[in-house]
């Protein structure tokens, strides 16, 4: 159990925990995706004009 005196204390040790949790886990709603597996399969995969 951590206690901090500030949000800006906590800040560095809570956001990579945020992040993976967000992010990095597979979501039941995401059909057991993660977030950016998820993303990347609806990606256009046609040639973008220069």
């Amino acid at each position: 159990w951590y206690a901090y005196d500030s949000v800006t204390e906590a800040r560095p040790s809570i956001m990579p925990y945020m992040d993976g949790y967000n992010r990095a886990r597979p979501h039941s709603s995401l059909g057991k995706q993660t977030p950016d597996e998820a993303y990347a399969v609806r990606l256009p995969t046609g040639n973008l004009a220069a």
